[in-house]
């Protein structure tokens, strides 16, 4: 079909037919035409395999096949009738369209009978298909225009819609003008109605992301239309009323044309649905995360394809430009100047090792394979430049984190100027309303440059484009308002506007936190805060109240925004202990923690402010439990990743950051500032020493864990089908599984626990869970009668007991490190150094450590089942006032009911080779195009 597929005759248009040129724009028309296109294309094909073998002769298949296709036809030229007398408009089009199916349907049995008759026959064979060929393209008009029917009704709609704007456009009273917004609003739901119908068959994704967002601009301007044009019209002398009126007729008028131009399938308009602003470009991944996918895929290369005319210079010229990205990203004003020293150096790093490995390359040129040199040489390349993607991507989420916090104050301190009718003052807010507007549309574009989200991008892109457009008609909204402060439509626009631009923020943020990853955030939310709570401390020490409680209000500000982003990101997992760990972590920040903060806060600003007593101490505790909530938090929901996927800056969580202002006596102690180690330099901590064992201990190690963890998919398989709410055992028992895998991941170097003193406190509280658990079954098993469950379950408390003091003492696994000359050998837990290697031993004590890990999991898991049987199964003496836990199964986690595939589940499928895909009814006719004209 052409670019005019769908007009009228009755719209001033004619259809224009190109028979060999079948565009089919609709799932509904393919639906359709696709039974008839596999029927015919079985005949054809079934015969054609018959005549390659040879085998004459009538074919009952054949005639059966014949059969189906003469009455589909009947029941196409049965239904095309019934549209062309629905539609007066159409019937003299649509009747002659049926025609020309009934005499190709005619012609197509014809042929078909006489082919099924000699399939042989080569001139009846190429006969047949050419009456296929006919019958099929004469099906395909017919079912055209029967789209062109519902096309043609969604183009009365739109000129139903054309005529209210220009009646709402000339509406020169209040009255008027509320009349014709009803009416408007009564043709528009009309007009999306139908726009989501036609939305819902294209086959286009383009198109219809057109009409979604076309549809999405009509449903979210029809309040500030009325607004906007009840301002104008009750004053007129205004000009920034003009412009908010012109502003949303444009956009509404933009999206009108949008439904009409995909609905004829011609080329949209070079607007945006906000209207006035050129199409960005919002396609893509984001540039230099292109940039950097580009350099990584181009450095890899055969020995024998290396080039140094060409690849040296192509290569350099590449870096340099990913480098001066990171360069403007560097000097950004949002750029913390450590993260800039951080991108600085790892440019150079990157720098240095693309000279080393194109030196590599060039030693090993002309050779088929490559050598150990050049391997390690790519390796280093790869990890260069995935050390500046992280500090790339940390950059872009200070930004994020600075430029989203409290992103609505701007907003609330211009209409506040003017509802107050201070016009001076409305200026002047709305040239930092516009620097803030411009700042969150920089940093969207900065978070898609390092993006590969394409989609996540997109949605971005289009975000802040919304926001460009929207911020200078927020501004005139306000200038009407301080204008005349007392118009009730001053205020209804200024109130639509403002909440559309809150919505536009709200989706930018969205957008934004969809695309950065969650890790990044954390990390760097974490280092502001503890550079907000220093700043608070210094603020009190210096006696300057307004300081602190600025700084104050952006640490609240900050923990909110960690508090709602990690919300919404446990809202993409099922419910688990994983989660419920995180939510807690967030409920004991947002509930306990910051209430107090802000306790403090107030009370240290009235202080400073009346000159009285202050306890320093207790404001700086108060701040450190925010710092430790968000590093908590943080903590938490990493807890779920792997090794490999962890940053190597997130496998020390706190290491580097202390509060600077912190007193001797209340400084840091266990995992912040004790040093295990002092005489040994490299390391300070237990942790650190188990990651300096040699490489046969940790294989030794990763044996017992793999142990470990076949144990504990035996504890989540019994224990995790319980629910936990009343039932006391099965809550000990997960927090006795969950401090057991943070000690058997300190074996390995890795998790929470860090010193030995850490071990030692988690073996103590696992004593304490274990001693009430012990409390909790005695008195179940007391309600037991004797039976062979009652001897079972006081066994088992005493195999508790005893994995419990053997896990204490073994807890006790402070790695023992010696400097011999300088050099350093882990192995487990004792470290020397012998000519300047560390040596660690101590690896019986990990697995020690490991294996009554185990042991006590397992006896937790069969004292979990042995008190359901003691509690349930058994006729109890007397009468129990309540039972002591409650059994109860778990609910199943809510799944959907229809799971969309994932691309990558759709190839991994199994295809068996008796399977065929049935084609495409569009591929299917241009099979039909070369056969008969071969003939």
């Amino acid at each position: 079909m052409t670019d005019t597929y769908g007009t009228l005759p009755t719209g001033g248009i004619t259809l224009k037919w190109d028979p060999k040129n079948l565009e089919i724009r609709t799932t509904s028309v393919e639906r359709t035409l696709e039974p008839l296109v596999l029927q015919v294309t079985t005949l054809v094909n079934s015969k054609d395999k018959q005549a390659k073998k040879k085998r004459p002769g009538k074919s009952k298949r054949a005639s059966a096949l014949v059969a189906t296709v003469e009455r589909a036809t009947e029941i196409f030229i049965e239904r095309g009738q019934t549209i062309a007398y629905e539609n007066p408009e159409i019937t003299r089009e649509m009747l002659a369209a049926v025609e020309e199916v009934r005499k190709a349907g005619a012609a197509m049995s014809l042929a078909a009978r006489e082919f099924s008759e000699e399939p042989c026959a080569s001139a009846v064979r190429s006969s047949m298909v050419r009456a296929a060929r006919n019958l099929l393209s004469a099906v395909t008009r017919l079912l055209i225009l029967a789209d062109c029917v519902d096309v043609h009704q969604l183009l009365s709609r739109h000129r139903a819609v054309e005529t209210d704007l220009d009646k709402l456009k000339s509406a020169s009273s209040q009255s008027e003008l509320v009349e014709c917004s009803r009416q408007l609003g009564r043709s528009a739901a009309e007009l999306a109605a139908a726009a989501a119908r036609r939305q819902h068959e294209l086959k286009e994704p383009r198109m219809k992301d057109e009409l979604a967002a076309a549809r999405a601009v009509l449903k979210k301007h029809s309040t500030m239309l009325l607004t906007a044009s009840k301002v104008y019209v009750r004053h007129p002398e205004l000009a920034a009323a003009k412009a908010n009126r012109d502003y949303v007729l444009r956009a509404v008028c933009s999206a009108v044309d949008t439904i009409a131009c995909v609905a004829q399938g011609r080329a949209l308009p070079n607007t945006t649905p906000a209207g006035g602003n050129a199409r960005p470009p919002v396609e893509g991944p984001g540039e230099l995360a292109q940039a950097l996918d580009d350099f990584d895929e181009r450095m890899v290369m055969e020995p024998l394809a290396y080039s140094e005319l060409r690849t040296r210079p192509s290569l350099e010229e590449r870096l340099e430009s990913i480098i001066s990205g990171a360069a403007l990203m560097a000097d950004s004003s949002c750029t913390r100047d450590e993260r800039r020293e951080r991108i600085v150096a790892e440019c150079n790093a990157v720098r240095q090792a693309l000279q080393d490995l194109l030196h590599e390359y060039m030693t090993n040129a002309g050779k088929p394979e490559q050598s150990s040199g050049l391997e390690r040489a790519i390796e280093n390349m790869c990890r260069k430049t995935r050390d500046l993607r992280r500090q790339l991507r940390k950059a872009v989420v200070d930004h994020v984190s600075d430029s989203f916090l409290e992103s609505n104050v701007p907003l609330l301190v211009l209409m506040e100027a003017a509802r107050n009718g201070h016009e001076k003052e409305v200026e002047e807010y709305a040239i930092v309303f516009t620097e803030h507007a411009n700042k969150l549309v920089e940093v969207a574009n900065l978070v898609c440059s390092m993006s590969n989200n394409e989609d996540g991008v997109k949605m971005v892109r289009h975000a802040a484009g919304q926001i460009e457009a929207l911020c200078p008609q927020v501004i005139n909204a306000a200038r009407v308002l301080g204008a005349r402060p007392r118009s009730r439509v001053a205020q209804e626009n200024a109130t639509a506007f403002a909440r559309a631009w809150e919505q536009a923020v709200k989706l930018l943020t969205e957008a934004v936190d969809d695309i950065t990853t969650i890790d990044d955030f954390l990390a760097v939310s974490e280092n502001h805060i503890l550079e907000d709570v220093n700043k608070c401390v210094v603020a009190l020490q210096e006696g300057d109240p307004d300081s602190l409680e600025r700084t104050a209000g952006a640490i609240r500000g900050r923990a909110a925004r960690v508090c709602s982003v990690v919300t919404q990101e446990m809202d993409n997992y099922e419910p688990c202990i994983y989660t419920k760990r995180v939510l807690e972590a967030v409920t004991v920040l947002r509930d306990q923690v910051m209430s107090k903060f802000a306790v403090r806060v107030d009370a240290a600003v009235s202080a400073l402010g009346g000159g009285a007593g202050l306890d320093e101490n207790e404001f700086i505790d108060a701040s450190r439990l925010v710092y430790d909530g968000v590093r908590e938090i943080r903590r938490a929901v990493l807890m779920n990743r792997e090794e490999e996927d962890l940053d190597p800056e997130d496998v020390e969580l706190d290491e580097h950051y202390t509060l600077e202002t912190r007193s001797k006596s209340s400084a840091h102690t266990g995992e912040h500032g004790v040093d295990e180690y002092p005489d040994i330099s490299g390391i300070t901590n237990a942790r650190e020493a188990m990651r300096k064992m040699t490489e046969e201990d940790k294989r030794k190690i990763l044996q017992q864990v793999e142990l470990f963890r076949r144990e504990k998919m035996t504890f989540d398989n019994e224990v995790g089908k319980w629910d936990d709410a009343g039932n006391d055992i099965i809550t000990l028992a997960k927090h006795m599984c969950m401090i057991m895998l943070e000690m058997t991941d300190f074996t390995r170097g890795r998790g929470p626990l860090k010193t030995t003193m850490d071990v030692i406190n988690a073996a103590k509280k696992i004593s304490e869970a274990g001693t009430k658990l012990d409390k909790l079954t005695r008195e179940i098993a007391e309600q037991c009668p004797e039976s062979s469950t009652k001897q079972d379950l006081l066994a088992y408390l005493q195999r508790i007991a005893l994995y419990c003091h053997q896990i204490q003492i073994t807890s006790k696994v402070k790695a023992d490190v010696q400097n011999i000359s300088g050099e350093l050998i882990v192995s487990g837990a004792d470290v020397q150094n012998i000519s300047g290697e560390l040596i660690v031993s101590g690896l019986d004590s990990a697995t020690s450590l490991i294996q009554a890990a185990k042991n006590l999991m397992n006896a937790v898991v069969l004292t979990v089942k042995a008190s359901y049987v003691a509690s349930t199964k058994y006729t109890r003496q007397g009468t129990i006032a309540s039972p002591i836990v409650v059994w109860r199964m778990k609910a199943p986690e809510k799944k959907p009911l229809v799971r969309p595939e994932k691309p990558e589940e759709v190839r991994a499928k199994v295809r068996r080779g008796s399977q065929k895909k049935q084609p495409s009814p569009v591929h299917a006719l241009a099979e039909f195009q070369s056969p008969a004209d071969s003939v």
